[in-house]
């Protein structure tokens, strides 16, 4: 009997990954898959963190491990998943993040305006299954929720996903904070399926809580950090003085797929097809570059605020649970007449911004725990000192950006 080849990727977190289907082998050699190697994970947290350099690709295939996992532990719970099933659960944890453009997160909205990564994501899963003759079918279903058997999303999209699992092990890993580094092994073990949704077993109570507290520490430590905050946020304002400068008809080095969406002021809900191509050849690298060239060019400006960013000679960030007065802005401004810098470049370099992060989302998909006797109850109710109203409050932060001294000379 022939049996099956399994390719073997060595992987810091978990050891090793295997993968066994020729099919998502051939999803993950895909040009489109593999370009997820020049996105970073966690966009400029290695300003913070110098080890934070591992890629969107890193946590993808960490994903699909985990749902080897899961789906491993759900069969010997007697819960019944096809070979067909399987795959296709890999295929749509595999593909979750694919949307993503250059830096993550970073460059969303002013890249792609109002359709966001997980809208591209879906859009690039619908022509990568064209090309793959409707292989996909089955993982589109499950990662639109559009499939059946509803727990099968909620292992993708839910309070207590293996998307969120294996960030939070992998950024940890990578940060070195500590605070993020989950008991996985414990949560999958713990897994069940009740009624078509997604349980867990009492006995992981505190692992679970363990789960949602990381998630929360790393948002505010890590995701969250204030350097962080500002070389991302200063970046935004980068990419608008390029988009500034096209608009009055200047050119700039840049590459070709990158001008193409700075050069657009506005976005539909939907990339068409020619946008879909050129979103899918940008990365990392397009940003790197324009801001190796854009620090050299002669708009002040821009220069000014490329170089500062490619150099991590960043903006003094100053952050408080109040949003700044008027005059708190105005004071920064003033600083800037000074300079002699027109009123209308201030934006660039004096900015007020608003950040917020909420852990527990008790509208969303239920964290349903079996108790001993058999009874299925909510994460509050099983543990009567699980605080949910204070994790379930949306927490908010506001943030002034502005020039040290030293970049007014």
């Amino acid at each position: 009997m022939k049996t099956k080849k399994v390719t073997l990727l060595n992987d810091p977190i978990y050891g090793f990954i295997g993968i066994r289907s020729p099919l998502i082998f051939k999803v993950i050699s895909h040009p489109w898959f593999q370009r997820l190697r020049r996105i970073s994970q966690m966009g400029f947290s290695y300003y913070v963190y110098p080890g934070a350099h591992h890629t969107r690709f890193e946590h993808a295939l960490g994903a699909m491990h985990l749902m080897q996992e899961v789906i491993g532990v759900l069969k010997k719970k007697a819960v019944k998943i096809s070979q067909e099933e399987a795959e296709a659960l890999q295929l749509a944890i595999l593909l979750h993040d694919i949307g993503h453009g250059p830096f993550s997160h970073t460059t969303e909205a002013i890249l792609t305006g109002q359709v966001m990564h997980e809208e591209i994501s879906l859009e690039v899963m619908q022509k990568l299954n064209d090309q793959l003759d409707g292989a996909l079918d089955m993982a589109i279903a499950i990662f639109t929720n559009n499939y059946p058997r509803k727990f099968m999303h909620q292992l993708i999209v839910g309070q207590v996903d293996l998307d969120r699992m294996d960030y939070l092990k992998r950024d940890s890993f990578y940060s070195g904070a500590t605070e993020g580094n989950i008991n996985s092994n414990r949560i999958i073990e713990m897994m069940m399926v009740v009624d078509d949704q997604l349980a867990f077993e009492e006995k992981s109570l505190y692992s679970i809580e363990k789960f949602l507290m990381a998630r929360r520490l790393m948002y505010w430590q890590v995701y969250l950090h204030k350097t962080s905050l500002s070389a991302e946020f200063l970046l935004t304002r980068v990419l608008e003085r390029v988009r500034f400068c096209y608009q009055n008809g200047k050119e700039l080095q840049t590459s070709e797929s990158l001008h193409f969406f700075l050069s657009q002021d506005d976005m539909n809900r939907s990339l068409n097809n020619e946008q879909l191509n050129k979103f899918l050849q940008l990365d990392d690298s397009d940003i790197i570059q324009g801001l190796k060239s854009w620090q050299k060019d002669d708009d002040k400006v821009l220069s000014k605020i490329s170089s500062m960013l490619i150099n991590r000679n960043l903006l003094k960030i100053k952050v408080q649970n109040v949003p700044f007065e008027s005059n708190q802005v105005e004071e920064k401004y003033q600083r800037l007449r000074k300079q002699g810098l027109s009123e209308e470049d201030f934006k660039f370099f004096v900015f007020t911004e608003v950040i917020s992060n909420q852990t527990f989302m008790p509208q969303d998909n239920e964290i349903l725990i079996m108790d001993k006797k058999g009874n299925l109850k909510g994460l509050q109710e099983a543990d009567a000192f699980f605080d949910s109203e204070e994790l379930s409050r949306v927490q908010q932060k506001y943030f002034l950006c502005f020039p040290r001294n030293k970049h007014l000379t």
